[in-house]
This record gives structure tokens, C-alpha cells and sequence, in this order.
């Protein structure tokens, strides 16, 4: 992987995919005691950063694919859903039974055809494997492909440009981190485009094997696959491709509680206007709540999605938006 590859992917995307707002209120500047920036890319197309490693993959498929697959806690998904139809594909997404709602409705009405199954007694891999033979389609590996590394590097690349015009020089750039996609492609686009920013990945509690694995150096599993709110990021170990480079350039990783994602979540609607689902939120969790295992100067928070469970949403601003006079 090289800039070069990142770069490439931003030109295919010019034009399909909005550069996302960069955003900042100071009421979240008070909560966390120094500037945060939110990237917001929950306001991306599907309403994920994903769309950016989608079409990037997809758009590089030649004229006699027969059609893709990819398998998905439903942001993916939708993502490639979308890109298949861009591009006049078939597409199938096998995704969690007990994904969100939301999320097995939107993949289907992008025009996907959803594949569920059990994430406790079944393998993903293997299952999206043996369709993808047996029906002759291209798999869009979530995390775990270098097309789709590069179009996530993209956010990265953006964000050196929006920072750089708020003088903004070094930070730390905190990540959603499932499999690492995101987290590598942002990481080597901040290499060459904003040396002085650190990179750290963010994950719920319980299920860090990112951080874990960087701070033994080789790549470790979760013991359980389900049990936290954050449905988008709960992989089950670092992709075999990402982890060397989270190992090379990313700083150590952290974990943040499920109610502080939903607190997370509840501040970002009502001092951003923003809607984020758990996992999207983790990142600005650790921004807001967890200041002392940070570097001082300011965080860039990447909020990676917003298609939150109306349900889960609703507990959440429930929860915490009955905020004090201080704003916080």
C-alpha cells in the first residue's frame, strides 16, 4: 500500500462522494478540555465512510464481472450495494441476522440481495466464499483489500486538507476501528499528507483486539462476537493486511463503555446536529471522556457512521440530553 494508491482511489471518487464537513462546537471543546473536530462521516453516501472503500473496489472491477458480493454488519454492505448499482452490477450482502433493522432494509432497497446468517454457529468468511464460487460473483472484502484500504485512506487525505486550513498542524486523529480498514488507509494518508498527526484506533469495550494486538504485537482475537451496542465494529480480530500497518504507524489503541458511545451519540446530535450510531461514535467517546490517555493539542474525531437503530437512538438522547446549565 502507498500514497499513491490513496491518491488514485480520491480521483475515482471525485465526483460520487461528497468531501464530509469538518466540524467543531465548543460546547464539546469545554466536555473534553481542548479542541475536537468531527469528521463527519456519518453524513457520507449510506451514511458511512464505507461507500469510499466500495466504490473504489467496485469501480475498478472489468466490464465482464458478473456481479459482487460482500459480507457485512450492514455499513459495508451498503456500500457496496450502492457501488453494484453504479456500476450495473448484481450484488449480494450476507449479513447478521440480528444486524439492525435499519440496516438489512437499506441494503435491500439499494438493490442487494440479503444473505443472513448466524453470527454465533456461522462463518461469514466461508459462507461469502462459497457464494461467491458458486455464483461466479467478486468478493469486496470488508477490510482486508488493498482497494478497499485505499478508498478509506481518502477520509484521511480530506482531512489533512481541513485541518491544514484551520492551521491545525499536529493532533490526534482518533478512529471507529473494527478490522483496521479505516484506520490504515487514514494512517498512511496522514503519513505523507500531515506527518505531525498520531493515529490511535478507538474500540468498544470488550472487544478491543486492535489495541490488544498492538500492544503485543501480533494479531489477537475476541473471545465473544456479540455483547456491546457497537454492532458496526465488533470484528473478530484485526484484517491480516491492515494490522502491519496500524502496527507501523498507529499509536496505542483505546476502549470506550457502551454508555459513553451513547452519551457520545446524544451530544453529537444536539452540538452537531449529527446523527451517529454506536460504533460511529466510539472515536468522539474517547475525545470527549477519555482526555488523559491523549497527547495534549487538539483531536480529530472521525464519527464513521450514522445509521443508527431508531430505537437505540431514541434510549440514547433519553438518556442524556436532559444536559446541565453548564452545556455539558
Amino acid at each position: 500500500m502507498n500514497i499513491y494508491e490513496i491518491e488514485t482511489a480520491a480521483a475515482r471518487l471525485a465526483g460520487r462522494a461528497p468531501i464530509t464537513p469538518f466540524l467543531n462546537s465548543p460546547f464539546l471543546d469545554e466536555i473534553a478540555g481542548r479542541p475536537v473536530w468531527v469528521k463527519a462521516e456519518c453524513l457520507q453516501l449510506t451514511g458511512s465512510f464505507k461507500f469510499r472503500g466500495a466504490w473504489a473496489a467496485v469501480s475498478m472491477l472489468p466490464g465482464d464481472t458478473r456481479g459482487v458480493i460482500a459480507y457485512s454488519s450492514g455499513n459495508h454492505g451498503q456500500g457496496v450495494a450502492l457501488a453494484a448499482r453504479l456500476r450495473g452490477l448484481p450484488c449480494a450482502v450476507v449479513m447478521p441476522s440480528d444486524a439492525p433493522a435499519l440496516k438489512l432494509v437499506n441494503t435491500a432497497a439499494l438493490g442487494a440481495e440479503v444473505v443472513t446468517y448466524d453470527r454465533l454457529s456461522e462463518d461469514r468468511d466461508a459462507l461469502g466464499a462459497r457464494l461467491a464460487a458458486e455464483r461466479g460473483l467478486t468478493l469486496i472484502r470488508p477490510f482486508d483489500e488493498p482497494l478497499v484500504i485505499a478508498g478509506q485512506g481518502t477520509c484521511g487525505l480530506e482531512i489533512a486538507v481541513q485541518a491544514a486550513e484551520r492551521d491545525i498542524g499536529r493532533a490526534t486523529v482518533l478512529t471507529c476501528c473494527g478490522g483496521g480498514g479505516l484506520t490504515a488507509g487514514v494512517a498512511l494518508a496522514l503519513e505523507h499528507r500531515a506527518p505531525m498527526m498520531a493515529v490511535r484506533p478507538v474500540e468498544p469495550a470488550g472487544f478491543d483486539d486492535v489495541a490488544r494486538s498492538l500492544a503485543a504485537g501480533e494479531r489477537l482475537s475476541n473471545a465473544r462476537l456479540t455483547g456491546s451496542v457497537c454492532d458496526a465494529i465488533l470484528t473478530p480480530a484485526p484484517g491480516k493486511l491492515t494490522f502491519p500497518i496500524m502496527q507501523q504507524l498507529c499509536g496505542p489503541g483505546l476502549a470506550v463503555s457502551d454508555e459513553e458511545c451513547l452519551r457520545a451519540m446524544a451530544l453529537a446530535f444536539l452540538r452537531l446536529k449529527i446523527v451517529l450510531e454506536p460504533g460511529g461514535a466510539v472515536a468522539l467517546a474517547a475525545a470527549l471522556f477519555h482526555g488523559e490517555a491523549l497527547a495534549p493539542g487538539p483531536v480529530i474525531a472521525i464519527a464513521s457512521g450514522g445509521n443508527a437503530d431508531p430505537a437505540l437512538f431514541r434510549t440514547a438522547l433519553e438518556r442524556y440530553a436532559d444536559l446541565p446549565p453548564t452545556g455539558r
